[in-house]
């Protein structure tokens, strides 16, 4: 099983639009360093059996799917209904002309009733034999409690997202816990004995209001100990030079196009 790291960056992306010629702001990061250069977050789960799980689909999605050379999509998941992570959703026509059937999508009942009301049209029967819109066929998850996703047993966590809500996934000693700026005690527990965490990290300084920053990250790690933690979701703070020379063993940042295989669970 391998995930690969679609994107790595915040809402905005890096470089953010702006800076002093127009070109993008770049804000602390380095823009020779390539790394640096950061879409919105996303991930693709690879199955044992080659089945491609895409989680969320972002206003980037079709360029990052090219980019890794991802040639289909078998489900997907939605974590929050923020617009970094559903604004890429009209191409999923594609990834239905691609598989030729409605895409199986999976989110809790409230992103289902924010969807539907933003995306109606993804929601209607299909008629014809052409994709020329979205189509899902939708799976309603209870954030707490495990679910089987293309074959892939998946358990999920409930996340505080500082004004909302959104959607962690174990799947066996692995985690992805995007979007969330504080864990209780219950998700403590669920991300025990991990050998990879995948997990927010927006600023070098304190919490945004809705994102850990790494006091808070190197806090979890401190607590979960897993074997290794990257970093997702960074903002314009976090050059990834800097925090590759201050970040204690076991934890790095991400970057986009950045693979981790992992034991199939």
């Amino acid at each position: 099983m391998k995930i690969t790291l679609l994107g790595t960056g915040g809402s905005a992306g890096l470089p953010q639009i702006g800076g002093p010629d127009g070109r993008g702001d770049w804000g602390k990061a380095d823009p020779a360093e390539p790394r640096n250069r950061r879409s919105r977050a996303s991930i693709v789960i690879q199955t044992s059996d080659d089945k491609n799980i895409l989680v969320d689909t972002g206003p980037d999605m079709r360029l990052q799917l090219i980019a890794n050379a991802v040639p289909r999509i078998d489900a997907v998941i939605f974590t929050h209904t923020h617009a970094d992570h559903i604004a890429g959703l009209d191409d999923i026509r594609i990834l239905n002309r691609i598989i030729d059937a409605p895409m199986p999508a999976y989110a809790s009942a409230q992103v289902w009733e924010d969807l539907k009301r933003r995306f109606d049209y993804a929601f209607l029967p299909i008629t014809g034999n052409f994709y020329g819109r979205p189509v899902l066929r939708d799976h309603t998850l209870i954030p707490g409690e495990p679910i089987e996703i293309a074959g892939l047993k998946i358990n999920t966590m409930d996340q505080d997202h500082g004004y909302s809500r959104s959607l962690g996934l174990r799947i066996g000693n692995a985690a992805y816990c995007t979007d969330v700026v504080r864990m209780d005690e219950a998700q403590l527990a669920a991300l025990q004995g991990l050998d990879l965490l995948i997990i927010d990290c927006f600023s070098m300084e304190k919490n945004h209001p809705t994102h850990a920053g790494l006091p808070n990250v190197l806090a979890w790690v401190e607590a979960l100990r897993p074997t290794r933690t990257i970093l997702t979701h960074m903002g314009p703070t976090m050059d990834f030079s800097a925090l590759t020379a201050m970040l204690p063993p076991g934890v790095e940042p991400g970057y986009d196009g950045m693979v981790l295989e992992l034991a199939a669970p």
